[in-house]
């Protein structure tokens, strides 16, 4: 099998590659190629892979380039995982709407915006690059955040793409330790949007186990998202910790006006990173990438990569289209829920009818999502606000203008219609 990293340069990379290391058993992979338009974490990245794979005896090549063309050439599956703008667009989405007096947060509210704005149409350029050189039947797997808007643009489009986040497998490995079991013995209810999600239900050996836990370990699962576990047992839920920038948004706003923002300190890590990846003694994953952020990606992209190449097993949470799953929502707007692969498609799981509170939020985020979608495949102020007002971290029209106005000064040496 040959496989794709599209944005092959990022410092996650020796995560997926310490994970294929792992689990070569199970995706048995002939070449991976990393593609990145930068020739010098290229350089460094792809030294540090080849070096891991040869420590841990696996024969797969490496091999860089910075033509997506090369890259994807007879590619079995290509893996996005993109950041267009780097951390400097990064670094600006996380501070900006604090002007306004809102959240700055990469894919939620307005920096998730403008992330939408950069990201889509860029993923659509590779994504008919992929169409016409990689295998036939190759699958697209979407790691590149907003997960839900990027895949469903690609779904749009009409290519072959699965949107894949690590928050799901994180409660489960997380559900698993606690319950004393492994982890493909957790099937979770998890339901909602891409970064808006929550743990319905908890179920192993057939028996669901959450309702005991919001009673007896109800103060950890709560800090384990850093939200009040009133609001847990309220909702008899657990939510992901992308839900604190709406139920806590202005402790959360507090904390990001006193503290230095996500961005600087990945920015450290990276730097921290690149300079081990460029030590030539270094050929284990460093302890330092798990301060970088994505637990468990490799594992999550790992099983999935697996199903989508014939090797069966449980359901999984991927990012895919609603088809009714949520009748609220349009059938072609995308989901995040438990989903099995067969006959060539993924099938998402049936779910339970969503409390009023979860449903409204859901559908009013989907509503901000489709109208994000819509300019940034077509561009335009006028969308532009559109999308910002309509997302319930926003609402007010002068609000969303003026963060709008923000965005387009931040960003218009990344926006071609903009420019």
């Amino acid at each position: 099998m040959k496989l794709a990293i599209v944005g092959g340069g990022s410092t996650y990379t020796p995560e997926l590659i310490d994970g294929f290391a792992r689990y070569r058993d199970v995706l048995p992979l002939e070449e991976i190629a990393l593609v990145d338009p930068d020739p010098h974490r290229l350089e460094l990245v792809g030294g540090m892979a080849r070096r891991m794979l040869a420590r841990a005896g696996h024969a797969a090549r490496i091999v860089t380039t910075s033509d997506v063309r090369e890259g994807v050439e007879g590619s079995d599956a290509v893996l996005l995982q993109l950041r267009v703008g780097g951390q400097d667009a990064r670094q600006a989405d996380e501070t900006w709407p604090h002007e306004v007096h809102c959240i700055g947060q990469e894919t939620t509210g307005p920096g998730g915006l403008a992330k939408a704005l950069r990201t889509v149409p860029v993923a659509l350029g590779i994504a008919e690059v992929v169409r016409a050189h990689a295998a036939p039947g190759a699958w697209i797997v979407d790691f590149t955040n907003p997960v839900g808007i990027v895949t469903r643009a690609l779904l749009q489009a009409g290519h072959r793409a699965v949107g894949l986040c690590n928050v799901a497998i994180g409660f489960q490995r997380r559900f698993a330790a606690i319950a004393g079991v492994q982890p493909d013995d957790v099937s979770l209810g998890h339901v909602g949007l891409n970064h808006l999600t929550w743990e319905r239900s908890v179920t192993v050996a057939g028996r669901d186990i959450l309702p005991g836990l919001l009673i007896d370990r109800l103060g950890d699962l709560a800090h384990d998202v850093h939200l009040a576990p009133s609001l847990l047992a309220q909702l008899g839920a657990v939510p992901s910790y992308y839900l604190r920038y709406f139920y806590a948004h202005d402790e959360v706003l507090a904390e990001q006006l006193a503290e230095p923002s996500r961005a600087e300190a990945v920015r450290a890590i990276e730097n921290e990173l690149l300079g081990l990846y460029a030590d030539s003694s270094v050929d284990e994953k460093p302890e330092a990438l798990e301060r970088r952020g994505g637990a468990f990606y490799s594992e999550a992209a790992i099983e999935l990569l697996a199903q989508i190449q014939g090797a069966g097993g449980p359901s999984r949470v991927v990012n895919l289209r609603n088809d009714g799953v949520l009748p609220f929502l349009p059938d072609d707007h995308v989901i995040e829920v438990p989903a099995r692969f067969a006959d060539g498609a993924f099938v998402a799981e049936p779910v339970a009818p969503l409390d009023d509170d979860i449903r409204g939020l859901v559908a009013a985020v989907a509503g901000y999502e489709r109208l994000a979608l819509d300019a940034a495949v077509h561009g335009g102020r006028d969308r532009v606000v559109r999308a910002m007002r309509a997302h319930p971290l926003v609402l007010q029209h002068d609000r969303a203008q003026k963060l709008t106005d923000l965005l387009l000064a931040e960003n218009r040496d990344l926006l071609e219609w903009a420019s």
